[in-house]
């Protein structure tokens, strides 16, 4: 299903405006980009765009409530500086399986002051030499990358607290099903 069609069936007869989180994961980005997303979602707080082939986050239109945008498992490799002009608000960025290789491809993140938290697994760029102390010089707000603090204190995850499965386990296990509770 295309992105303009998807965004149509999730609004559910509510205006732009009324909608706070949108998710349209698994969707299709025409051309790789972002289409029928407009500023008219003015109080979105959370868009998620998971696995829906985008290359360019160009078409991402204002939103200046924005907090927590999920894009990870597209093709992205360049052109982050339109999130540090568009979304002056974001706290949480997910990366995670793009194709971001350089710590210089971060460096507009800069400009998201209120940025916290980063996430670039499976990001070739997590295979460089001191990639966590760059990132973090660069971005010198960031408390968590990667689920992980400078001091590498795993982050408090707010989802999935007392379900008693830590992320290296349900990774290694294949969803939470692994070495956890067997012992």
């Amino acid at each position: 299903m295309d992105m303009k069609k998807r965004i149509h069936l999730e609004l559910r007869n509510r205006t732009p405006s009324d909608v706070r989180e949108l998710v349209l994961d698994n969707c299709r980005a025409h051309e790789g980009k972002i289409e029928g997303l407009t500023a008219e979602f003015v109080n979105l707080e959370f868009l998620s765009l998971i696995n829906v082939l985008l290359m360019s986050v160009s078409n991402l239109p204002k939103l200046p409530k924005l907090k927590k945008l999920e894009l990870s498992d597209n093709r992205i490799s360049a052109g982050l500086d339109v999130l540090a002009e568009k979304l002056s608000n974001l706290t949480h960025l997910n990366l995670s399986g793009n194709k971001i290789k350089y710590i210089s491809t971060l460096e507009p993140l800069k400009k998201l002051e209120s940025l916290k938290s980063l996430d670039l697994f499976n990001c070739e760029v997590t295979n460089l030499n001191d990639y966590r102390e760059s990132v973090f010089k660069l971005l010198p707000q960031l408390t968590y990358l990667d689920g992980y603090d400078r001091e590498d204190k795993e982050a408090p995850d707010s989802d999935a607290e007392g379900d008693g499965v830590d992320e290296e386990e349900e990774d290694e296990g294949g969803r939470g099903g692994g070495r956890g509770g067997r012992r």
